[in-house]
């Protein structure tokens, strides 16, 4: 065991964990940051998605001790973020989920997405969102949803 400081959501925390303790758990367990969700602990759903200095990453196998000085943030703080707002407005408009369970994955991916890059065409939005499983399968509404939060239009014959 060992403290780690580290930064989420623009606040420091301080945690008495193992350094190979998953980011997710710190997060939900020790953090009570329960917006993460916890998928395939193989990094291949994307339901665990979360932001290190505004990368997105997979927090079930990222361990605490490789975090450092980074800056974390979760669903609860992406908002705070005006891309990560407008992408938050445009899930909500949209009604993107259904069970919801991948939505905060899916936001955090999506808003990485548009932070680099304003102007997404299909083909972008599909890259950058591959990563991020659906079992519900609103992929349409998730792609409009990107779309609108960029200010493009959303209308689609593949779309909602």
């Amino acid at each position: 065991m060992a403290a780690f400081t580290i930064t989420v959501n623009g606040e420091k925390r301080t945690v008495d964990v193992d350094g190979e303790m998953p980011l997710l758990w710190v997060l939900r367990d020790e953090l009570d940051l329960k917006g993460t969700k916890f998928g395939c602990g193989i990094a291949q759903c994307g339901a665990c998605t979360v932001h290190i200095n505004g990368t997105p990453v997979r927090s079930c196998v990222t361990p605490i001790a490789a975090v450092g000085e980074a800056e974390v943030t979760t669903i609860e703080g992406i908002g705070a973020d005006p891309v990560g707002k407008k992408v938050q407005e445009a899930w909500l408009e949209l009604d993107v989920p259904q069970c919801g369970y991948c939505q905060a994955g899916q936001i955090m991916s999506a808003t990485a997405l548009l932070s680099k890059n304003a102007q997404p065409n299909d083909k972008d939005i599909d890259n950058a969102m591959s990563g991020n499983i659906c079992r519900c399968a609103t992929y349409t509404r998730i792609r409009a949803a990107i779309k609108q939060a960029a200010g493009l239009p959303t209308a689609d014959s593949r779309e909602v």
